[in-house]
């Protein structure tokens, strides 16, 4: 499925079923880091692959970093992510 087949929640939305955006171990691919965001049940939403999201954001301040990231995911999660 492409980018562009995947209908993404309005940022509004997505704001109000985030609860956490965790940096984790991918525990299938050993020396992989993934994005992990859970809903306010802390159950699991979906997750983004790290280094894919500090390509996206590497011309941005270290300062502002963790900020481009969260805002990054907050306007790309998945509209599934509701029945979730």
């Amino acid at each position: 499925m492409s980018d562009n087949d995947i209908k993404y929640l309005s940022v509004e939305e997505a704001g109000r079923l985030i609860g956490a955006i965790q940096e984790e171990e991918d525990i299938e691919r050993q020396d992989r880091r993934i994005l992990t965001v859970y809903n306010r049940d802390n159950k699991e939403l979906c997750w983004f692959d790290y280094d894919e999201i500090m390509e996206i954001v590497k011309d941005v301040s270290k300062f502002e970093k963790q900020e481009a990231v969260q805002n990054y995911i907050v306007a790309h999660i998945p509209k599934w992510a509701l029945d979730i």
